[in-house]
């Protein structure tokens, strides 16, 4: 174990006293006897969202009805939020607007990349993302291939075809996930996207594993598209509204292909033709769903009150803390950890293969330790510094080996699968 690291319990209990960040937690909502190790997938909620679902529904639905859209801000949200957001993507104003789903915000993007490469080189007919990408990201990709029928194809990386041999001529449009959503593998995205530009491409970032939990350098890093979730670090609530970020350079050749009356340039005018919106306002489709959009800034304000530094900072601790304990103690039991040590490569969550994998998270589940499993076989620990401590990860150890050594995990209850995994 890495000398720097805390050993025993009472060196973690030493360590979250002295944790500059201990106090977000007081901002959260988090169940007694819980420990929450999912908020890579669903961030906890703030205390302040329920103050601000009373007053949307309560005030500014209940009692100012449709006038809300001018008196509350409502139809400006979407772009206000964005505002905020940038700040954590490393991106300027009037660049992100939060709208739809990533899944959505993806379809938009890929379309519109391949837009503006066919008319620069139409010869270029290939989408390129990862195999062991997030399947939206694939799906995707294979729906715009099947409703195009224009003979694009779609190209997946793996450890037989890497990045640089499938980056050919061909490749239109790259979509990969900055954070790997199963081994929280990160990319090098200033390399990667440069790669990209230098052989033709354009390329698509999805930041569903990044935004909030990571630095992120878009504009530094010379991206073109990047989309991503509010619902994971960004604790945005379940299902909560996505982003959509287009470099200032192909703002105005982004062409929606959800031309939507909300990317209208005059929505209100009622026109009987479309003409897509100046800046960002074009990235947006239909009516924005503001209940939930309005509790976002909740989650937004807490992380933009943490200093970046150090949450990744203490991000890496965290998940250095969970490698140590576990390589620490494995002894046989058959974990094989899937995640990289190189704090370079590493996004905020750490994953490890076994063969009962399903069985042990359920297990944990069911002791209140709580993270999520992925097929195949891999247990996915979220480590997400503003509310979780060193003691947090300390316990959560211990109770996984408790479990693997009474093989706890073997009782039928917690082997029969459930919908969500």
């Amino acid at each position: 174990m890495d000398a720097s690291l805390p050993r025993t319990r009472n060196e973690c209990l030493a360590a979250d006293h002295l944790d500059p960040l201990a106090h977000f937690r007081d901002a959260f909502d988090l169940p007694e006897a819980v420990i929450y190790l999912d908020g890579n997938s669903l961030g906890a909620r703030p205390h302040a969202a329920m103050e601000r679902a009373t007053t949307v529904i309560g005030q500014e639905w209940g009692q100012g009805l449709i006038r809300s859209w001018n008196t509350a801000g409502w139809f400006g949200l979407p772009a206000r939020l964005g505002n905020k957001l940038a700040t954590l993507l490393g991106a300027g104003q009037d660049e992100v607007v939060i709208t739809d789903t990533t899944s959505l915000n993806l379809f938009k993007s890929i379309a519109a990349g391949l837009r503006i490469q066919r008319e620069a080189a139409p010869k270029r007919k290939v989408i390129l993302t990862e195999r062991d990408n997030f399947p939206t990201d694939i799906y995707i990709a294979e729906g715009i291939i099947d409703f195009l029928n224009q003979g694009y194809e779609l190209r997946l990386i793996d450890e037989d075809l890497p990045l640089d041999a499938a980056l050919d001529g061909d490749v239109s449009v790259i979509a990969l996930s900055h954070v790997n959503y199963r081994t929280g593998a990160m990319y090098d995205m200033a390399a990667v996207t440069g790669l990209a530009h230098e052989r033709g491409a354009l390329i698509v970032w999805d930041l569903a594993h990044s935004a909030g939990a990571v630095p992120v350098q878009l504009n530094a890093s010379d991206a073109d598209f990047a989309v991503g979730c509010t619902y994971k670090y960004l604790n945005g609530g379940p299902g909560s509204p996505a982003f959509i970020w287009v470099s200032k350079r192909l703002q105005q050749k982004f062409r929606q292909p959800l031309s939507g009356w909300w990317g209208h340039a005059r929505p209100f005018a009622m026109e009987d033709s479309y003409e897509p919106a100046g800046g960002i306002q074009r990235y947006l489709c239909g009516t924005q769903p503001m209940v939930s959009m309005a509790m976002i800034e909740c989650g937004l304000d807490i992380t933009l009150a943490a200093d970046m530094g150090l949450l990744r900072a203490k991000s890496l601790q965290l998940t250095d803390l969970f490698i140590s304990l576990v390589e620490t103690r494995k002894g046989e039991h058959p974990l094989e950890l899937v995640t990289p040590t190189d704090h370079d490569r590493r996004g905020s969550h750490v994953s490890y293969a076994h063969p009962q994998a399903y069985g042990i998270m359920q297990a944990l589940i069911g002791r209140g330790v709580i993270g999520d499993y992925r097929e195949p076989h891999v247990l996915r620990f979220g480590l997400t510094p503003l509310y979780l401590g060193y003691t947090d990860v300390y316990d959560a150890v211990d109770a996984l080996f408790d479990i693997l050594e009474t093989r706890e995990w073997d009782r039928p209850e917690f082997n029969s699968r459930l919908t969500v995994t």
